[in-house]
């Protein structure tokens, strides 16, 4: 089900701030900011490896990462894990008695479909499944 790590999602309140740590300090690149206005958030890509870090900043103050540095502050938010067939996974997953967020796949960043698990079924951690057309 899992092929790998797709990325780790990181909750800032800035990536132009955010940026002087991961570039000047540890000399990553950030590449391909872009705007998810359904999702409230702008986001970042790091490569790292065959993975990427995602900085996300909220761009409203009641959007979900908003909402997430308001009770955690600012640091991992998600895991993005990798999958084929993204679908069929929700399917399998629900039947297993996972609660799913999203029962059906949504846009994500790069034109990924993304889907994301509950963390009250992960131990917690907040889970995104990740389907990129490469």
């Amino acid at each position: 089900m899992v092929k790998k790590i797709d990325h780790i999602g990181i909750a800032v309140k800035s990536i132009e701030k955010a940026k002087h740590l991961f570039e000047n300090i540890l000399n990553l690149k950030i590449i391909g900011v872009e705007i998810i206005e359904e999702q409230k958030v702008k986001v970042a890509f790091i490569p790292l490896g065959d993975s990427e870090l995602e900085l996300l900043e909220s761009t409203s103050p009641d959007g979900p990462i908003a909402r997430f540095i308001e009770k955690k502050g600012e640091g991992i938010q998600h895991i993005a894990f990798k999958v084929d067939n993204l679908e069929s996974i929700l399917g399998e997953l629900k039947e297993k008695g996972i609660r799913l967020i999203d029962e059906k796949p949504r846009y994500g960043a790069g034109g990924a479909k993304i889907a994301f698990l509950h963390p009250k079924s992960t131990n917690g951690i907040l889970i995104e499944l990740c389907e990129r057309n490469e």
